[in-house]
């Protein structure tokens, strides 16, 4: 490498001799691990010669002079820009907002972006987030931010635009299929993101949301299983709503399916370099005993949801229940530079434990069930039964009859809307039950065994 430099030197006008190798160095701490390999070969002096002579006529010729650390920093974006959506230059703000996120409390919006064609594509927005409850959906576009159109920018600047102090307003323009572009004006709050809440549905169906991946949302998942088994005795069904969910870190989804699983493995990466290539693998701990478990998903739901969709599937734990997940089967490193700037690197593509690649593919669900309402409708004045009519005989089991005359007129207000792929899952649990009652006979590890 120390010869590459010292021809690259001679190629350059003394302008740029320094600005080079302050160049150059950056360069090699980025991809030294890679450029140390045997099969790498030196870099095309045609190439780096090319490189250099823009550098300096952007230098010597662009309309406002900018300074040369702003060249290499915008040189360095461009190089990770380039290699896929997920790579990425951080630097600053940008560098602590990653650490904010992955702990779970931030100021902004509560919205997870990536890119797609030029423009900033909504993964999904965060549970009780501004976001989220402004209207914003997974797969809107972002086309401006503060009427500052948005094309070709990175999804971390994007997402720091949106970022900000508490009560502070931001006004966001979406283009959605179906409707002209609108504007959305949201207030920031502080984001304290609880990645893991649960409720029952019914006696005997419990539902746990999981609204991120944290580096504790495995031991929350845990807790709220001992809370539920503690207050509830045992489960007939779980119903796992990883909807929405952008994912988070790799070891928490690890964990998440390491609640439900008592053997076998849960994913494994593989890359170029040796040390991205990894396996996790069940232990015998079983928080999840073996309650009956239907996984919600929809496209919205990415990376790490898809590992521990991916994972219950392959496994025959669960049933995958929804619409096709988002498709990012990429993992991402972050690589620190110094204490204010990193690189967030994709290093390894993960497989489900059945060998599948979900990149560009996402989870297909055992059952497909699309977004929709489901409205319960009041009871028609002309329809009547028999507890209705006049000089009815009693039932002889000392009950009242049932009069549901009253009743049918009511108003908009009190009609009942549901979350039909919920209310899908629910019902699903109970068909299990009722087919396979819990006590009629143990199970063996898997209420749904697949041959794969």
């Amino acid at each position: 490498m120390i010869i590459l430099q010292r021809t690259a030197k001679n190629l350059l006008s003394p302008a740029l001799t320094g600005l080079m190798a302050l160049f150059m160095a950056l360069f090699m701490s980025i991809s030294t691990a890679v450029l140390a390999q045997e099969a790498q070969g030196p870099l095309p002096l045609d190439e780096v010669r090319m490189f250099t002579e823009a550098l300096d006529r952007i230098r010597m010729s662009y309309v406002e002079e900018i300074d040369d650390k702003t060249l290499l920093e915008n040189a360095i974006r461009g190089m990770l820009s380039g290699l896929d959506p997920h790579s990425a230059y951080m630097a600053g703000n940008d560098f602590d907002n990653l650490q904010e996120t992955t702990t779970g409390q931030f100021g902004g919006l509560g919205i997870e972006v990536g890119r797609e064609n030029g423009f900033i594509k909504v993964i999904s927005p965060i549970d009780d987030t501004p976001a989220d409850k402004a209207g914003i959906r997974a797969g809107d576009l972002i086309i401006q931010i503060d009427n500052r159109p948005l094309q070709e920018i990175l999804p971390e600047e994007a997402a720091g635009m949106m970022r900000g102090e508490p009560g502070t307003d931001v006004t966001v323009t979406i283009s959605r299929d179906g409707r002209e572009p609108f504007d959305l004006t949201i207030t920031r709050e502080v984001i304290a993101i609880a990645s893991v809440r649960s409720r029952m549905l019914e006696e005997g169906y419990a539902y746990i949301r999981l609204s991120q991946f944290r580096l504790n949302t495995g031991d929350e998942l845990e807790e709220e299983l001992e809370e539920l088994y503690a207050e509830h005795g045992d489960l007939n069904g779980i119903v796992l709503d990883l909807r929405n969910n952008p994912g988070g870190i790799l070891q928490a989804s690890v964990k998440v399916v390491d609640a439900f699983i008592t053997e076998g493995k849960i994913v494994y990466t593989e890359g170029r370099l040796s040390e991205t290539n990894m396996e996790f693998s069940a232990s015998r701990d079983n928080p999840g005993r073996d309650t009956p478990l239907v996984v919600l998903i929809n496209g919205g739901s990415a990376s790490a949801s898809e590992i521990v969709a991916g994972a219950l599937q392959d496994h025959g734990r669960a049933i995958i229940m929804g619409t096709r997940s988002f498709g990012k089967g990429s993992v991402q490193t972050v690589l620190p530079l110094d204490e204010r700037r990193a690189i967030k690197l994709t290093t390894s593509l993960y497989f489900t434990p059945g060998g599948r690649s979900i990149q560009a593919q996402g989870i297909v669900p055992d059952i497909e069930v699309g977004e929709a309402l489901v409205t319960r409708r009041s009871r028609n004045v002309a329809q009547y039964n028999e507890a209705d009519l006049a000089g009815r005989l009693d039932n002889g089991n000392d009950e009242e009859a049932v009069t549901e005359m009253q009743e049918a007129l009511i108003s908009a207000e009190q009609v009942l809307v549901n979350d039909y792929p919920l209310n899908e899952a629910l019902n699903l649990l109970k068909g299990i039950n009722a087919f396979q009652p819990p006590n009629a006979a143990p199970r063996s590890g898997s209420f749904a065994q697949r041959q794969n």
